[in-house]
């Protein structure tokens, strides 16, 4: 069965962020600030990537969705940290309704109408487990019968840890949160137009029968300062503690991410001059 995954990288959209500006111009200001996207590469290459080029099963596409306006050196850039990966493809789009953009990158990168399909969002600072497709494709063949006489269920991996990153490495805290948008997927059957992108995450249950496991940890979700949904106050932030040497083993091994690699990257950052 076909697996895509989607994610938007500094996509200016019209809606589909917390963050309101007047414009799109205002928007790209925004997101092309320089100390905005260095902290979204680094981040991408440190968290996002690791797990997702690891994967015990490869066989899956990885969209991610960027703007034509991106500019070029940082466009380059993307492109070289995806080089190794067969999975990804860059998709530049000019701006529009979020919403819209996502579904229709998501129609084009499946294989057809009728073929059964998994879809799952991924944003730029969050990681899955290195055995996340493994597992969705194991889940959906536990319930085949389901699935048939469904046609779309929402498939969730409510357990993982929320986590920031910086050059003294990664604090994090284990996490159970369902339907929070990471380690979240939708099966979608023979000649089933809807994707996941065409319901809000915390309310997929309410639009399809749901499979949730929560017996290993599945996810990080990064913790920053240009997260989206952290410009309000939530109240729901954990305390974030510093990883031991053997949670720091456990990261490498079940998401990839190199404690080590986090931190001469980000200490670097902070080391450069500033612009």
């Amino acid at each position: 069965m076909q697996v895509i995954g989607l994610c938007r990288f500094s996509y200016p959209a019209i809606g589909g962020f917390q963050v309101a500006h007047e414009t799109v111009e205002d928007r790209m200001r925004y997101l092309y600030q320089p100390a905005r996207m260095e902290e979204r590469l680094r981040l991408f290459e440190t968290v996002a990537l690791p797990g997702l080029k690891k994967q015990t099963d490869g066989d899956f596409t990885f969209a991610i969705v960027t703007g034509t306006s991106l500019p070029a050196p940082y466009a380059a850039r993307l492109q070289a940290l995806v080089a190794d990966m067969p999975q990804a493809r860059i998709v530049s789009a000019e701006p529009g309704k979020m919403r819209d953009v996502m579904k229709q990158v998501f129609r084009d990168a499946r294989h057809g109408p009728r073929k059964p399909v998994l879809q799952f969002r991924h944003d730029d600072d969050d990681a899955v487990s290195v055995d996340f497709v493994e597992r969705l494709r194991q889940a959906a063949e536990g319930a085949r019968g389901l699935l048939a006489s469904a046609g779309s269920v929402a498939i969730d991996y409510s357990l993982g840890y929320t986590a920031s990153f910086g050059p003294e490495g990664i604090t994090a805290a284990e996490t159970y949160r369902p339907w929070l948008g990471v380690g979240l997927a939708m099966y979608a059957g023979p000649g089933v137009g809807r994707s996941i992108m065409n319901f809000a995450h915390n309310k997929m249950p309410r639009h399809m029968p749901a499979l949730a496991f929560s017996d290993a940890p599945m996810w990080v979700r990064g913790h920053n300062r240009y997260n989206d949904s952290r410009q309000g106050k939530t109240g729901t932030d954990p305390e974030l503690l510093p990883l031991s040497r053997d949670q720091e083993r456990e990261f490498a091994m079940r998401f990839a991410i190199d404690a080590d690699q986090v931190r001469a990257r980000f200490a670097a950052a902070a080391e450069a001059p500033s612009r």
